[in-house]
């Protein structure tokens, strides 16, 4: 096709004749003169056509223009402070390249449920693209992160005959004739493996759980970012998780600020989001809910309502640290200080976004681990290699996991983690 200018590139072409491509958001016409929003993923533009100065088929077919047609325009660019980007675009020529007849997706209100039956042309809109635009902020952020640090990034299997998290949780296939394998859980045992040969390492991709959950910060399928260091033991671990948060969320304020008002996010709390991180023990955390009415008991797991509740009395994002060594998973170091509990920490996001990181220092000693390893019954053949990592110069080390869906909705101050991924994938929702 001919070459074509992006909407982005307008506001340094002002004065200059361009052709460009897109759909079309809305029209509206007083008889001689009409007005097209134009979109085209890179940005938006009005375009204004005059019916003496364009030609009388282009003027025909701007009369057709329905919600997101397809269109190639030309004409002249122009300074507008009133208009998106501070530009609009004269037009001398308009073509339909792909007629939109009845598009489902109106500007009236729509159920949820309706939008996401249609979530294939539902990320057209401005809400959507502008969530898309933060999630890829997060996304080039995390890499760019431990880029800068010196990280590997160490591609881990998504096929698994290993249980990473809890074994009720698991999506199982067979696997030829080798029995049965499981969609990953989780990508954190083989980045332990990697982080013996490489130091600092880190797996980015998706993870699944079976968890037949309804609520809003559950998806069956979710990305997650797992990095792991040799030598980090869990006080330094911590300090990682707080300076990575940090960044991602700078990044998006300074960069995604225009998605952020789209969003009508309210960004002072994210301004408040700088280290130290408030920390809290276990044990303090129940004493504290206790306080505030929670009927928790020392030795459950914090729940969302009580996460939530907690989180609530601080103005940026609290550690909780050093769990009960029963309600957290097996690899987890045990606490030298007191063998009920783990040396782990979650990390919980304020205004009511729950966890977004769950981290821990690593058990390095193989008798301990074996011991957990028959004590959770999982086959200890399959976890041979894994108890290799403790036989072979056993190490110091400690890694964490941060959901990325979790982390976007709560940049994005959106209501449920379904919107926060392009297709999400939920209980009832395989399609589209």
């Amino acid at each position: 096709m001919p070459p074509f200018h992006r909407i982005e590139d307008f506001p340094l072409l002002d004065g200059q004749t361009v052709t460009t491509r897109g759909w079309v958001m809305t029209t509206r016409s007083s008889g001689k003169i009409a007005f097209v929003v134009l979109r085209d993923g890179t940005g938006y533009v009005q375009v204004v056509l005059s019916k003496k100065d364009v030609p009388d088929a282009a003027w025909e077919a701007c009369g057709r223009l329905t919600q997101e047609t397809s269109v190639e325009v030309t004409g002249v660019v122009r300074a507008d402070a009133r208009g998106p980007g501070g530009v609009e675009l004269t037009a001398a020529d308009l073509k339909i390249l792909g007629p939109s007849p009845d598009f489902p997706i109106t500007p009236k209100e729509h159920g949820t449920a309706f939008l996401f039956e249609h979530r294939h042309l539902w990320l057209r809109s401005r809400r959507q693209v502008a969530i898309a635009r933060v999630r890829a902020e997060v996304v080039q952020a995390i890499r760019d992160f431990f880029y800068e640090r010196h990280f590997v990034l160490v591609d881990t299997p998504i096929l698994t005959g290993s249980i990473g998290e809890h074994a009720g949780t698991l999506f199982a296939t067979e696997y030829f004739d080798l029995g049965k394998a499981y969609l990953a859980q989780t990508g954190q045992l083989y980045v332990e493996a990697a982080a013996a040969a490489l130091g600092k390492v880190y797996c980015f991709g998706p993870t699944f759980r079976a968890e037949k959950s309804k609520t809003r910060r559950h998806l069956t399928e979710f990305w997650m970012v797992e990095p792991e260091v040799a030598w980090n033991d869990s006080a330094a671990n911590m300090a990682l998780q707080e300076e990575f948060v940090c960044y991602i969320v700078a990044r998006c304020l300074e960069r995604r600020a225009a998605e952020l008002a789209e969003l009508e996010r309210d960004v002072k709390p994210l301004e408040s989001v700088r280290a130290p991180f408030p920390r809290v023990s276990y044990i303090d955390a129940v004493a504290k809910l206790k306080t505030l009415g929670s009927d928790i008991e020392w030795g459950q797991d914090i729940g969302g309502e009580a996460e939530t509740l907690l989180a609530k009395q601080y103005d940026r994002p609290v550690m909780v640290f050093n769990y009960p060594k029963a309600v957290k998973a097996f690899y987890m170091k045990e606490n030298p200080e007191d063998p009920r509990t783990v040396l782990n920490n979650d990390l919980l996001a304020p205004e009511g976004y729950g966890e977004i990181i769950g981290g821990s220092q690593r058990e390095d000693d193989y008798d301990k681990l074996l011991t957990r390893i028959r004590a959770e019954n999982l086959p200890e053949e399959a976890y041979s290699w894994y108890l290799d990592l403790r036989k072979y110069g056993t190490f110091v080390h400690a890694g964490f996991g941060l959901g990325v869906e979790r982390t976007v909705a709560w940049i994005c101050g959106i209501a449920h983690i379904r919107e926060a991924i392009g297709f999400p994938r939920t209980l009832y929702k395989l399609w589209p």
